[in-house]
């Protein structure tokens, strides 16, 4: 019992170090429920105590405390508690870095999920937590100023990603095209750079938070537990940034997309895959149509693991090379200031393109500037959706699934839509809009590069049943109601052509 006890202390001793060091470190203060989001899988290890806290990166060492110090004043983010609840920020590394093994073990995001549920039923029963407060020198941004910074960040970044998925397809499909379906591409890359935004910890460190590369013998003697404590710390100072989230939710959220994957899922198990749209259906056994169904979720879902992995490991490799956003006087404070230009700026934009194209290019409508005003409705919902669900059940992202077969939903009726009689009423500009729905809403609702981080993340038995669940569930949602027309006499395959 006593030693019990003393474990009981030497752990909530070791909690408060960590709060201390993330209140010194956080440059940003967003609300708990950001956590939630997946895209920033933030790196999560715990000390081994029979280490000392150095450990070699390459010819260099690699050392949690800089000897410098600034005195620069910096902001400090008050974002919602919900912000917790983002599984892009959740405190787990998709890969073991080498570099750390000494200090490092791996956690889950089940024992992370369970932390946070730990600490709002604290908070919920009165418990009293050590209150974080802005450390000395920075100044705090307001609460409503942070979720516009945010917003602005996702409206922008949502914007990009759909830009760079229609332009990554439009580059990758094209006659003898090794791969028969355009999702694979945008899935693959937005992992990667999911990975890379996942294990980075120079990008967004703050100036006393990047490592030289050299280290006294004063710094060697510092101990694991402050290696340990800088680590948490700048994965909590990660996840409060909005920049950060409208990376990782906004850009790759959006750069990747569910819907297409099971869109493609179904024209495989149908013999629509490769078919051009002016060509009458062909015919095969279902045995081939089978062994298609089945190259779509393996190749996407390896690709895309294989992406996060690769991305984590060139983040590990590029360390010493990788700049830092100043938080203060540099780039990531302009970006701040102009978020809202860019963001809301470029979606008005591409309202008036669609309203009014110019001359001689109606065509770009349905190509691009449809799906760039539907692009950002979608990324807000599956952001808010992951801030509301995801911390609901430890051992499986509820947000991220709801958001999944959900837009897989749309997208299948918008399928409809364009494949029927009905397409006919709407005219060109109805087609457009259908296009626009599917690439643009659809296509940043859901997301693929969260979801393989997720699956990472999780333990091995969560992982299959999460990511199982998942991929039946949206081929059985997209077969129920875009089979419902496929195989029906009211299929129409040059409707929208």
């Amino acid at each position: 019992m006593a030693e019990s006890h003393h474990r009981e202390e030497g752990m909530a001793s070791s909690a408060q170090d960590g709060r201390r060091a993330i209140a010194k470190a956080v440059e940003y203060n967003p609300p708990e429920s950001y956590g939630n989001l997946d895209e920033p899988l933030a790196p999560t290890t715990g000390p081994s105590p029979q280490h000392a806290s150095t450990f070699p990166l390459g010819n260099a060492r690699y050392h949690p405390h800089s000897p410098r110090s600034s005195t620069a004043s910096r902001a400090v983010y008050d974002v919602p508690d919900t912000y917790t609840n983002l599984d892009e920020a959740a405190d787990v590394s998709p890969v073991q870095n080498p570099y750390e093994e000494p200090i490092c073990r791996f956690r889950s995001l089940e024992q992370v999920r369970s932390q946070e549920q730990e600490r709002r039923r604290s908070l919920a029963e009165g418990r009293p937590l050590e209150e974080e407060k802005p450390p000395e020198g920075k100044f705090e941004v307001s609460r409503l100023v942070t979720q516009l910074y945010t917003v602005s960040y996702l409206i922008f970044f949502s914007i990009l990603g759909t830009l760079a998925r229609l332009g990554l397809q439009a580059l990758t499909t094209y006659p003898g095209t090794p791969i028969g379906f355009s999702s694979i591409w945008p899935n693959f890359a937005g992992s990667m750079v999911m990975g890379f935004l996942s294990e980075d910890r120079m990008l967004f460190a703050d100036e006393q938070q990047r490592p030289p590369f050299t280290s006294t013998d004063e710094e060697k003697a510092n101990g694991t537990a402050t290696a340990a404590a800088a680590k948490k710390a700048h994965a909590a100072l990660k996840k409060t940034i909005p920049l950060y989230i409208g990376l990782a939710t906004g850009f790759c959220g959006s750069f990747t997309s569910f819907s297409a994957f099971m869109r493609d899922m179904f024209l495989a198990l149908s013999n629509d895959l490769d078919r051009d749209p002016s060509s009458a259906p062909r015919n095969r056994n279902g045995g081939y149509s089978f062994l298609a169904l089945l190259a779509v979720p393996l190749t996407t879902i390896s690709l895309s693991l294989s992406a996060l992995f690769l991305g984590a490991h060139l983040a590990i490799a590029l360390t010493p090379l990788t700049p830092t956003l100043r938080p203060r006087g540099g780039l990531r404070s302009a970006l701040d200031r102009t978020a809202g230009l860019l963001g809301w700026g470029c979606w008005l934009g591409a309202v008036l393109l669609s309203v009014f194209p110019p001359r001689g290019h109606a065509d770009w409508r349905g190509k691009v500037t449809f799906a760039v005003v539907f692009a950002p409705l979608g990324c807000l919902v599956r952001f808010y959706a992951s801030l509301k669900l995801n911390g609901r059940v430890a051992a499986f992202p509820v947000g991220t699934f709801v958001v999944n077969l959900a837009g897989a939903g749309v997208l299948a009726m918008a399928w409809d839509l364009a494949h029927s009689g009905a397409a006919g009423g709407g005219g060109l500009v109805g087609c457009q809009v259908l296009a626009g729905v599917q690439d643009g809403f659809c296509g940043c609702l859901t997301t693929v590069s969260t979801w393989v981080g997720e699956l990472a993340a999780l333990r091995r038995r969560h992982a299959y049943v999460y990511g199982s669940a998942s991929v039946l569930g949206g081929l059985a949602v997209v077969v129920a109601i875009m089979g419902g027309l496929r195989w029906s006499a009211e299929y129409e395959w040059r409707a929208c052509g």
